[in-house]
């Protein structure tokens, strides 16, 4: 019986089945109002997360509910019901500036950008810059 603080999320299947890496997963968690765990340390390719006893079940439970969430925004591409490219993954983080342009230019709706779950429209953290220079 050893107890861990901290879990490896191998993401690296979803690279091959639609082309959703880890940055892109942990990018999408902004647009949850998460901060994104480690990303591909200490395995290429996936995240490391490491809840605490400062975390409070109501926050982790936010934390698996985004997850499952973006597990079934995968699963869209996966499917084809929606683009490999122009996606609420690839295209995140979405900032509050993006959404409120005039000019939509994403095949999916602003809400599900902006308010991917109900109780983000009372409780959310807007990302002021999209994506930066990946490590290459």
């Amino acid at each position: 019986g050893r107890v861990a603080h901290e879990f490896i999320l191998d993401l690296r299947p979803f690279k091959d089945s639609c082309g959703v890496d880890a940055t892109d997963i942990a990018k999408r968690l902004i647009d949850y109002s998460l901060h994104a765990p480690t990303m591909s340390w200490p395995v290429a390719g996936t995240l490391m997360c490491e809840p605490t006893e400062s975390e409070s079940k109501a926050e982790l439970d936010r934390f698996i509910d985004a997850m499952l969430a973006i597990r079934e925004e995968i699963r869209e591409i996966e499917q084809g019901k929606a683009d490999k490219e122009n996606n609420v993954l690839k295209n995140a983080p979405h900032t509050m500036e993006e959404i409120m342009a005039d000019e939509w230019k994403h095949p999916y709706p602003r809400d599900k950008a902006a308010y991917p779950l109900p109780a983000l429209r009372s409780n959310k953290f807007w990302p002021t810059i999209k994506r930066i220079d990946d490590v290459y």
